[in-house]
């Protein structure tokens, strides 16, 4: 994930939900991009980084789990191409369910950036996560509709003034969960990864899954510390502390059963 990046936008709050007829997206001076996942100017990476000669341990795979790992890694490794008309599709699905009761008028339009993109062009957020992010937010809005709605809309809890733009957090979001559980090494080198390489042998949308538990998850930590703009950074570390916590848990044999999967709500 070498070439990968992407850089955040803040999203000053007008009114409780998103407010159609003004612009509520605000796009800071300068941003910072790079191969990882940024929010804002000058700050630090979501995600530690490692020295290629740290060692960790590897654990073995079943077959079946080799061959989930396989496939979710064929997913990772596409990047999001705006020539290829499944992923134009994929888009246009997630305006649809989304905004259900506007047209959108075009693939590059201001409309997106009511979803929180940066720009009117969707495609230049997703060197972050690649397609596998336009499809975790498809998942989302699809399987937990009204979880997707309320964090689009912010309308629960007592939001800050400059809000996260809620589509390049999903993009952060799938970035950081695969790096946290090492998804693109041979064999996970942590227990988390392990972990959750047992779940997906058993519901092959299992990361699609973690990743609306993820993002309700980030809300939740958003909302408790109070958080700003700036505060984006310190907010995802929290959630991966967290969830970490949560799939190591003893007596986790599903991901429904973590306890912040009840958080979401369809």
């Amino acid at each position: 994930m070498d070439d990968r990046g992407g850089s955040f936008v803040a999203v000053r709050r007008i009114s409780q939900g998103l407010d159609r007829g003004n612009a509520c997206h605000s796009t800071s001076a300068e941003f910072v991009t790079g191969s990882t996942a940024w929010l804002g100017r000058g700050l630090s990476c979501v995600c530690a980084q490692r020295r290629e000669s740290d060692a960790r341990p590897s654990f073995d795979l079943t077959s079946a789990q080799e061959e989930c790992l396989l496939r979710l890694q064929s997913r990772i490794d596409v990047p999001y191409d705006s020539s290829i008309p499944e992923h134009q599709d994929a888009l246009r699905a997630l305006w649809s369910v989304a905004f259900p009761e506007e047209e959108l008028r075009g693939l590059i339009s201001e409309q997106w950036k009511d979803m929180g993109w940066q720009g009117k062009d969707p495609s230049t957020d997703f060197r972050g996560g690649g397609f596998i992010s336009l499809e975790n937010l498809l998942f989302f809005a699809r399987n937990f509709p009204k979880s997707f709605q309320d964090l689009l809309r912010k309308q629960e809890g007592d939001r800050s003034v400059w809000e996260y733009p809620f589509a390049v957090a999903g993009v952060n979001i799938t970035f950081m969960l695969i790096q946290m559980l090492d998804l693109e090494a041979v064999k996970p080198r942590t227990l988390v990864g392990a972990t959750f390489l047992k779940f997906i042998a058993e519901n092959e949308s299992a990361f699609d899954l973690l990743y609306c538990i993820t993002f309700k998850m980030m809300d939740q930590q958003w909302l408790s510390m109070r958080a700003s703009y700036m505060d984006f950074n310190t907010v995802m570390k929290s959630t991966r502390r967290q969830l970490e916590k949560e799939l190591l848990l003893d007596d986790i044999m599903r991901l429904e059963d973590i306890p912040s999967y009840k958080l979401l709500t369809r």
